[in-house]
């Protein structure tokens, strides 16, 4: 299946965008050897044990290596080659997979540039093919990488609400099967299953939490009892994109505690709906949204606020007093408030979905928030 031309065109402008930067900072050459970038850049999604790689020209002209087999999948790039992953079938070890994929690049693109930029953090291979040209000639692309994938162009907000549809189908089920007795992890194959079948392809990833009666977790060969809690934080990967949005179901009709709690998280929701817009502090966020619940003493919420979501599960911007981001345009990102306590069998999160706008906030999960 190729790109209709609009998903072509948001690609050239995240390419026209990255070559905007590395003309701001003098630099003729970018390597990218994260999975996530190379997708990010061209458009292809490479599976975890394969290594591909990237570069890209001042002049805006992409090189993609990719394993031999995935060659003839959908890129947007001048040049497109593959490097040998597999041996009479026999996949070869992540070092020599590297080696193979750089040596590709590095033959392709001839000799290099004085100045070039590359993820530092990645390209250890990368450095120790090229062991002569000193570090002070490399410029770290690792942070700007990340603050360009931070803005969702169309076909990435197109691609992330398809993904979606999944999430909803998969609570849509939840709902018809949580009540006492379902196994945990029955119900994780069922909504595995439902995920799939909505998508209609195999999923790039599948998470996070599906216990009852915790704070969350991987699935258990544990019955959901009368009275407690379920906690589902759903997640796929469709084509290397991720969701993540959180509901809690209570196994029976919930207790007044239970309710009262649930009326103090959702009320965080209409306050960041009012309150976030380019350019506001989301340390300053998270804070009011402590605030809201701070006196629901003994029942604590101890975690992060929210946060990006995209080509990683957690990206910017960050809803965590442990950074100091701002809100900006084209911001995908999370809010996750929760109570917990063993009173309540064992706590509740809702995690809504937003995207920045010009002047505010834009809901991207409108289905049904109740206990």
């Amino acid at each position: 299946m190729d790109f209709d031309t609009a998903h072509q065109e948001c690609i050239q402008s995240r390419q026209e965008r990255l070559a905007g930067v590395m003309a701001e900072r003098g630099l003729e050459l970018t390597i990218l050897t994260r999975r996530e970038s190379v997708c990010w850049l061209t458009g292809a999604w490479v599976p975890p044990l394969f290594h591909p790689c990237a570069s890209i020209g001042a002049d805006g002209a992409v090189t993609l290596v990719r394993p031999s087999r995935q060659v003839a999948a959908p890129a947007v790039c001048a040049t497109n080659l593959g490097y040998e992953e597999k041996w009479l079938s026999t996949m070869r070890d992540a070092c020599d997979q590297q080696a193979a994929s750089l040596d590709r690049l590095l033959d392709a693109l001839g000799t290099l540039p004085e100045r070039l930029g590359c993820e530092a953090t990645a390209a250890g291979a990368l450095f120790s093919k090229l062991p002569g040209r000193a570090m002070e000639a490399w410029e770290d692309f690792d942070q700007a990488v990340f603050r360009l994938r931070r803005k969702k162009d169309a076909s990435e907000l197109q691609q992330m609400a398809t993904a979606n549809q999944a999430n909803r189908v998969m609570y849509e089920l939840a709902r018809e099967r949580v009540k006492p007795g379902v196994n945990e992890l029955a119900l994780y194959n069922e909504l595995q299953a439902a995920a799939v079948a909505e998508l209609g392809e195999p999923l790039t990833y599948f998470g996070q939490d599906f216990r009852c009666n915790a704070r969350g977790g991987a699935p258990r060969d544990r019955n959901a009892e009368a009275g407690e809690l379920y906690i589902f934080d759903l997640g796929v990967g469709l084509r290397g994109y991720h969701t993540d949005n959180a509901r809690t179901l209570a196994v029976t009709e919930p207790t007044p505690d239970q309710l009262r709690a649930w009326e103090m998280i959702s009320a965080v929701f209409p306050m960041i709906e009012a309150t976030v817009a380019p350019g506001v502090s989301c340390k300053a966020v998270f804070e009011q949204a402590k605030a809201m619940l701070a006196d629901a003493d003994p029942w604590v919420f101890n975690h992060h606020l929210g946060h990006g979501v995209g080509l990683a599960p957690h990206e910017g911007p960050h809803l965590n007093p442990n950074w100091d981001d701002q809100f900006e345009e084209g911001d995908y990102f999370t809010v996750e408030p929760g109570l917990y306590h063993e009173d309540l069998r064992l706590g509740i999160r809702l995690e809504q979905n937003y995207v920045v706008t010009e002047t505010g906030v834009e809901l991207l999960t409108d289905w049904p928030l109740g206990l």
